[in-house]
């Protein structure tokens, strides 16, 4: 089928549904999940991004078919895509060519200065499509899991102070978001996750955990879990976390871990986070609590540099 027959532009709202569908069947399929529409269970990676204001879901079509879509999402002044895929009959027709175009379209228009995405180390034929694109691997992305106890310790005890931005008044919520962003901006310049924050509290998807010493912010965690979120039922996926740098930031990274981990046992689920192993200390100190490696991706970066992957920042992310 020629390419140009398949056009890309943004996806409708008519569509949503059946994009998630795409998702759990183009991944099942690659990798072999018995039943590939049940992969990820009651997990939703599509309805919660597209609601969100940071993210744009371009979709590609066969003239009025859906047949496959990319997600972009933004936190400032850096952006990743994925999921991006496509309908298993149409691999290897050029599809994900045409979403990966719309997409360079796309970060250039944001001005965002850095990007990246997540994929699988062991594929060849992934790897080379996104270096056509300016993107070059660099260390890989490890998917962790963790069951906590079921009675932590008092959550004051084990974090100082423990807040929960849902629980804040609106003025107190605004504060903390603000406190949020100039955490992140230290960590890397424009990082910014203010519009995820906001979505996953209009959202109902979870909630953001906040830690504080002396009325201080010292890290944050973006906490999804519920029916219908990234997380759903059964899971309390960290999507993003960071700890203030600099002296002590290894312990204010244990407390923050502490905080993920008391707000998942509260709900009766585990932990998932992802860990890029050039956070060399950060990656270890969730190993020695007895973290397990489900899975791991290679990070991708155009350009080619380090942005927050790197040793001295503690941040729990994932470019899925």
């Amino acid at each position: 089928m020629p390419p140009s027959q398949i056009k890309v532009a943004l996806i409708r709202r008519s569509e949503v549904e059946e994009a998630d569908r795409i998702v759990r069947l183009a991944f099942g399929t690659f990798l072999g999940v018995p039943n590939p529409p049940d992969f990820m269970g009651d997990r939703n990676f599509m309805t919660p991004r597209w609601q969100s204001p940071n993210v744009k879901v371009l979709a590609a079509r066969d003239g009025n078919r859906l047949i496959g879509t990319n997600v972009l999402t933004r936190w400032g002044s850096f952006a990743f895509f994925g999921p991006l895929t496509v309908l298993p009959e149409y691999w290897d027709r050029g599809v994900a060519k045409l979403l990966l175009e719309s997409t360079m379209t796309t970060f250039d228009r944001w001005g965002v200065r850095h990007t990246g995405l997540f994929t699988f180390p062991q594929s060849a034929k992934h790897v080379s499509l996104y270096q056509k694109f300016g993107y070059w691997p660099r260390y890989l992305t490890a998917i962790m899991t963790f069951t906590p106890e079921a009675n932590p310790s008092p959550l004051d005890k084990r974090t100082n102070a423990l807040v929960f931005l849902s629980s804040l008044k609106k003025s107190q919520r605004e504060l903390a978001i603000q406190a949020c962003a100039k955490l992140a901006h230290k960590i890397d310049k424009g990082l910014d996750l203010t519009a995820e924050i906001r979505a996953v509290h209009a959202q109902h998807t979870g909630d953001v955990v906040l830690t504080y010493t002396r009325g201080v912010l010292e890290a944050f965690a973006v906490c999804m879990s519920g029916p219908g979120s990234e997380g759903g039922a059964k899971t309390c996926y960290v999507k993003f976390a960071a700890a203030r740098g600099g002296t002590g930031a290894g312990e204010r990274f244990d407390k923050l871990l502490d905080a993920c981990e008391a707000f998942a046992s509260s709900r009766g689920v585990s932990v998932e986070a992802g860990m890029n192993s050039a956070r060399e200390d950060a990656y270890r100190r969730m190993r020695s609590r007895g973290y397990q490696v489900a899975m791991q991706g290679v990070a991708m970066h155009r350009p080619h540099s380090e942005g927050f992957n790197r040793a001295d920042a503690y941040v729990i992310d994932d470019w899925r």
